[in-house]
This record gives C-alpha cells, sequence and structure tokens, in this order.
C-alpha cells in the first residue's frame, strides 16, 4: 500500500475523488482515506501546513497503515532560475534549511544526535517518476535534486539564494524533508514531488496564487501516471 501525502486540500483533493471504495478514518485531526487508484491500493490525506504536521502524518501511515512506500506531493518555491513555474522537482535527498545547531559543532541542516544530516529518496520511485512525468507532462521539464524545507514561505531574493547557496538545494517547501526523516527512520521508501508555484523571491505571494492550481494539476497527472505504472 501507497501513503500520498498532500499538505492541503487543493493538493489532494482530485486523487481523493479519483478514489474506488474509499473508507475515511480520522487521527490526530486528519482524515485517511484508504481506497484504491488505478487499482493501486493507496491512503491519501491532507496533512496540514508546516514540519509538525507532515512528520505527524507520516508516522501514522507507518503506524497504523503499513505502509510500503510515501509519496509526498505538493507545490514549491523554485531555487533556480533554470527551473520555472510549472516545472517538477523530484527529490533526489531532503534536508530542513531551519534547523540551526551549529553552537554545537553541526553543520546547519543537520539535526543534532542523527547519523546523517540529509535524508535520501528513493531511487526506484524517482526512476519511475522521471519516466512517467515524460509521458504525463511532456511541455514542462523534470529536474531531480535536493529539497529544502522549513516552517517558512520564502519570499525573499536575499533568503532564496542563502537556502540555494548553502544546501545546493532545487526547491523549498515547508514538509518534504520532515516526511523524509520519518521515513527514514521507519525504513520506508519515500519521493518528494514538487510543482513549482512561484520562485520563491519578492514575486511569490503574487505569483504563488495565480499558479497554484496549474502547478497541481502537473502534480495530479504524474501521481496518477504513477499508479497506473506501478
Amino acid at each position: 500500500m501507497l501513503g500520498i501525502i498532500g499538505a492541503m486540500d487543493v493538493e489532494v483533493r482530485e486523487l481523493r475523488e479519483m478514489m474506488e471504495n474509499p473508507q475515511a478514518q480520522t487521527v490526530a485531526g486528519m482524515i485517511f482515506y484508504q481506497g484504491t487508484i488505478k487499482g493501486k491500493e493507496v491512503v491519501v490525506v491532507r496533512s496540514g501546513i508546516g514540519k509538525v504536521n507532515a512528520g505527524l502524518c507520516s508516522q501514522i501511515l507507518a503506524d497504523r497503515y503499513h505502509v510500503e512506500g510515501i509519496i509526498n506531493t505538493g507545490i514549491a518555491g523554485s531555487l533556480r532560475n533554470e527551473i520555472n513555474i510549472g516545472d517538477i522537482v523530484l527529490s533526489t535527498v531532503a534536508v530542513q534549511h531551519d534547523m540551526d545547531a551549529t553552537g554545537f559543532g553541526y553543520e546547519v541542516g543537520q539535526i543534532p544526535q542523527m547519523d546523517i544530516k540529509e535524508f535520501p529518496a528513493d531511487d526506484k520511485l524517482r526512476e519511475l517518476a522521471v519516466r512517467c512525468c515524460e509521458k504525463a507532462n511532456p511541455d514542462i521539464q523534470t529536474f531531480c535534486g535536493r529539497v529544502a524545507s522549513g516552517d517558512q514561505f520564502i519570499n525573499s531574493k536575499e533568503k532564496k539564494n542563502w537556502i540555494r547557496d548553502t544546501f545546493d538545494a532545487y526547491c523549498t517547501e515547508m514538509e518534504g524533508a520532515a516526511i523524509a526523516q520519518a521515513a527514514y527512520l521507519n525504513g520506508i521508501p519515500y519521493l518528494v514531488v514538487r510543482a513549482i508555484s512561484d520562485k520563491a523571491d519578492d514575486s511569490a505571494n503574487m505569483d504563488y496564487g495565480v499558479f497554484e492550481k496549474k502547478a497541481v494539476e502537473h502534480s495530479v497527472r504524474l501521481i496518477t501516471a504513477m499508479l497506473e505504472a506501478l
């Protein structure tokens, strides 16, 4: 069974509506919909925004539903000029850009007392996503790279440049690395799928609202194609 997490309702609504024989269960204020999409068993859930919600949601998927993989679908801000609004970024690794224990001798982004700084995504899921995105979204580009997460909506050029330069990241958002950490600790393969809604700079507030719907459409088409191919 595959767990599919989106932070906002708009990110998972269409997937939920595709489900056959959905059964809903509310846990920790989140509604988990279990059923099938394209003949594959899935649990689709809106986690809510931010790393705590995302990590909690992932743990519930592990404990209650025993999922064999987690896909985090949603939207993000681009950190690179070549990654345009509407394009897709697939995680190679995920890191928390707002984690800072440098005062104790750790690197910025490294969680104290953990053996790794960033959490590797599943190669097979990513390779499948690359192939499926070429078919499902032939009009956009697909990039594979580091996803940087933090409990901040990035809308300044200075902060954008710092995250890009510090972590060599491709996009920034608010949940992926928390899901990645929970997946890592539970030994569950994961992939973060992010469609770009803005450039994470001074234009982000304006662009986000305009391009959110189109970005979500690209994500939904990709996830649907992946489920067909699994």
